[in-house]
C-alpha cells in the first residue's frame, strides 16, 4: 500500500556554532551545510529510504533551491508527478545547531503557502495520507476530505503548533505532537488518537509510555520527522501503531546519533540490529 505525503519543502541552511546566540549577540560558527528539509519532504524521504511506496505533493519555486528539492525527491524513488512549481522562491529555513546537538530555526514558507489542493489526486492504492502544519490549514482540510472519500487514513503531524479547527479535527485518525504542540489541541474535541513525542523521554500513546533510547547525540535536527516517516512506513506495511512505535523510535535514535552524511545508510536492517542490541542491554 502507498503513503501519500502532502506538505512542505524547505532547503535548510544549517549553521554549526558553540551555542545559540542571545539577543544582540553574534556567535562565530564553524561550518555551514545546505540540507534538504521541510517537514513534508523530510517525512517522505525518511519513509522512502525505509522501503515505503511514497507519493509526494507540494510546491517548490523556480529557483535553484527548488531544483535541489525536486531532484532529491526524484533520486529517492518518490513519485513527484503531482509536485507544483511556483514562479516565486522556494521555502527555506536557517537553523543553528549547538555543541550539544540542539538547535533553533527560522523558516520562510514562500511557495509552501501557495499549494493548490484541488488538482492533487490520491493514487488508488493510498492507505495513509500524512499532513503537517507547515502548509495552510485549507490544504490539509481539502486533502483530509479526499482521503476520507477514498477510504485512506489521515495522520496530522500538528507541527508547528497552531489551533486545530473542528472541521479538520473530525477528519484525522492520528495526531502526532510534541509536548509544546499538544497544548494547542486543548480547545477542541477531536475523535483522533494522540501520540505525543517526549524527546529523550520517549513517546506516549493511548496511555502507554514507550521509553526513549540513550544514544550519543550528534544533532536532533530532523529527528521528529524521521520518527513520523518511519512510523508511517511500518503502518503502511501492515503493523499497528503500537507495534510500529519501537521501530520508529529506533529510526529516530539512529538519526540523531549518526553523522549527517551517513544517515541515508540507516536502513530497516540497521534499525532492527540497533533495537536488538538495545534489548540485550
Amino acid at each position: 500500500m502507498r503513503l501519500m505525503v502532502v506538505g512542505s519543502l524547505h532547503l535548510d541552511v544549517l549553521l554549526h556554532a558553540p551555542h545559540l546566540p542571545a539577543l544582540d549577540e553574534t556567535v562565530a560558527g564553524s561550518t555551514v551545510d545546505y540540507v534538504f528539509g521541510g517537514k513534508g519532504g523530510n517525512q517522505a524521504l525518511a519513509a522512502a529510504r525505509l522501503g515505503a511506496s511514497v507519493s509526494f505533493a507540494g510546491r517548490a519555486g523556480s529557483d535553484s533551491f527548488g531544483d535541489i528539492l525536486r531532484e532529491t525527491l526524484r533520486s529517492s524513488r518518490i513519485d513527484v508527478s503531482q509536485m507544483q512549481r511556483d514562479t516565486g522562491p522556494s521555502g527555506m529555513s536557517a537553523a543553528i545547531v549547538d555543541s550539544n546537538g540542539d538547535y533553533g530555526a527560522v523558516i520562510v514558507s514562500a511557495a509552501n503557502l501557495e499549494i493548490e489542493p484541488d488538482p492533487i489526486r490520491l493514487p488508488d492504492d493510498t492507505a495513509l495520507v500524512l499532513l503537517q502544519n507547515e502548509v495552510p490549514e485549507s490544504v490539509n482540510l481539502a486533502m483530509a476530505r479526499k482521503a476520507r472519500a477514498q477510504g485512506a487514513k489521515v495522520w496530522l503531524n500538528a507541527a508547528p503548533a497552531r489551533a486545530l479547527s473542528k472541521k479538520l479535527g473530525e477528519l484525522v485518525d492520528l495526531i502526532i505532537v510534541n509536548r509544546v504542540e499538544e497544548s494547542a489541541l486543548t480547545e477542541i474535541s477531536t475523535p483522533a488518537e494522540i501520540l505525543t513525542t517526549l524527546g529523550p523521554e520517549g513517546v506516549e500513546y493511548c496511555g502507554t509510555r514507550y521509553p526513549g533510547h540513550k544514544v550519543k547525540v550528534i544533532s536532533t535536527h530532523g529527528a521528529g520527522d524521521t520518527f513520523v516517516g518511519a512510523l508511517a512506513t511500518r503502518v503502511t506495511f501492515g503493523d499497528d501503531i503500537q507495534s510500529a512505535i519501537p521501530f520508529a523510535q529506533g529510526a529516530a535514535a539512529l538519526h540523531i546519533s549518526t553523522p549527517r552524511e551517513k544517515r541515508p545508510d540507516n536502513s530497516a536492517a540497521k534499525i532492527a540490529s540497533f533495537l536488538a542490541q538495545c534489548s540485550q542491554q
